[in-house]
């Protein structure tokens, strides 16, 4: 499967307080013998706002059960912003307990305010709720699409979930204003989470024959920023076969965009520098809506306990209500959510998964674009033209049965 690969669905279950919207579901469908002996898939959804929202609904649409042939069931839950103040991010809490429950979310881009007495990001609440570790983006070439640098084989960044610079402690010291004011911030890494993101990093690379690349800055930070690279040090002992070149983040920058890509690479990092190389990555390969950012908590083993898949941008205000905003990265959540589904042991998971990611990929490859990728296409109109790929796949696939 593509690196970053790892859903579940609703129609009709009961919606709780901070659901969205009666009526939001899938429209009634005729119940099938396939519906009555398998148990739904329960995905947990977290609603978010703007154009994050628009396309959330969009790329909903890929999972509606007569698409993916899947018995569905969608939890979902209301992160817009008037929400979270109305609640105290009390729905945020609950929306990270359900998806602890179903083991597999997705999530729509959310407002974070910038007052510093308001209810800040979901996002970290929803991390440190899971018991996030490690959050994958994996930028992969585009079909038709020209990349950056003479950039074709995929980079996956691999970086820390909760702690770094996200979450630290903050304060200012001295008069307001004046030139000795001073501004603290104080950070903390465990241990445990630098080793999943070693860990994880090496797995990966394993799986797509490609390079651990990168790392901290850790000659001027070897006490802090330096447990990370112990723990990639630590991990290249025990995964000796992987190729494993350690580089400083400043330099991993000038490599991605000098032609370091020779091979897959994938980049352990810490919260902050995951956060920006991950925004350079995704556009070099066309847009930072070209592929899907996945959240994962562990067990003690590195087994994945819960996956929740996002688009890696965020709400897009400017192309609010006007259906032009690239769903790529909403839908391939779609279909990563579907993988880890399947790696949990849901039947007929992988089959959707693959149907979605190559019905997107062979999109765009046909001239079925965004603006964003050069093309006229509209966000509903994307969409649209996915959902009928995606059919046919699955349509084909079942006629060919075991003969091919």
């Amino acid at each position: 499967m593509v690196a970053g690969m790892e859903i579940a669905y609703a129609a009709s279950a009961p919606r709780r307080a901070g659901r969205r919207r009666p009526g939001s579901g899938f429209p009634a469908r005729r119940v099938t013998v396939q519906d009555v002996a398998t148990e739904p898939l329960t995905i947990t959804i977290l609603e978010g706002d703007e154009t994050g929202q628009e396309l959330l609904e969009q790329a909903l649409r890929v999972l509606d059960p007569e698409v993916v042939e899947l018995p569905i069931e969608l939890d979902r839950y209301d992160l817009s912003l008037a929400k979270r103040r109305e609640t105290g991010n009390r729905i945020v809490e609950d929306a990270a307990r359900a998806m602890r429950e179903s083991g597999l979310g997705i999530k729509a881009a959310t407002v974070t305010p910038e007052g510093k007495n308001d209810v800040g990001s979901p996002n970290r609440i929803v991390r440190e709720g899971v018991d996030g570790k490690v959050i994958i983006r994996t930028g992969r070439r585009i079909p038709g699409v020209t990349p950056v640098a003479g950039v074709y084989l995929p980079i996956s960044v691999v970086r820390m979930a909760v702690d770094d610079a996200y979450g630290a402690e903050q304060w200012r010291e001295g008069e307001d204003g004046a030139n000795d004011e001073i501004a603290y911030r104080t950070e903390k890494i465990s241990r445990g989470t630098c080793r999943a993101v070693a860990e994880y990093a090496f797995r990966t690379a394993l799986k797509m024959n490609g390079k651990v690349y990168g790392g901290p800055k850790w000659t001027v930070s070897p006490v802090y920023e330096g447990m990370l690279k112990e723990e990639m040090d630590a991990a290249a002992q025990r995964h000796p076969d992987v190729w494993y070149q350690p580089v400083l983040i400043d330099a991993t920058y000038a490599g991605l965009v000098s032609g370091a890509a020779d091979s897959p690479l994938v980049i352990p990092a810490l919260n902050r520098d995951g956060d920006c190389l991950s925004d350079l990555v995704m556009p070099m390969f066309g847009s930072i809506a070209g592929a899907e950012s996945v959240l994962l908590a562990f067990d003690e083993h590195f087994n994945t306990q819960v996956a929740m898949a996002e688009a890696p941008h965020g709400t897009a205000p400017a192309l609010l209500g006007k259906d032009v905003a690239n769903p790529m990265a909403m839908i391939l959540a779609c279909g990563a959510v579907l993988n880890y589904a399947s790696d949990k042991g849901f039947e007929g998971a992988d089959r959707a998964s693959r149907a979605i990611y190559e019905s997107v990929l062979e999109a765009v490859a046909s001239g079925v674009r965004t603006p964003d990728l050069g093309g006229d296409a509209g966000t509903t109109a994307f969409t649209t033209d996915v959902v009928g790929r995606v059919r046919t796949k699955l349509d084909v696939w079942s006629s060919l049965g075991s003969t091919v």
